[in-house]
């Protein structure tokens, strides 16, 4: 049984959409409402990654205040009159 190179790719080509049809709705994306999910998804990771930015931004910033203020104390402190 041979086949020619058009009928392989016809046959792989339905093979690997069925798959892709099975695998989407294995994990529950094969509805209408799955285009939904995506973007709804998408958005979600795109918050999560801008909090973490944030939070990384806002411990840096905390920790840049934190040494600074120690520092402009120190300063304070060892220059105070002692009289």
């Amino acid at each position: 049984m041979s086949y020619e190179p058009e009928e392989m790719e016809d046959m792989l080509e339905r093979a690997a959409e069925r798959g892709a049809r099975r695998a989407l709705k294995d994990v529950g994306l094969a509805d209408e409402d799955a285009i939904h999910d995506m973007h709804e998804l998408r958005d979600l990771l795109d918050s999560w990654r801008s909090v973490k930015a944030t939070v990384g931004q806002t411990i840096l910033r905390f920790f840049t205040v934190a040494v600074l203020g120690a520092i402009a104390a120190w300063i304070g402190i060892t220059n105070w009159p002692t009289e």
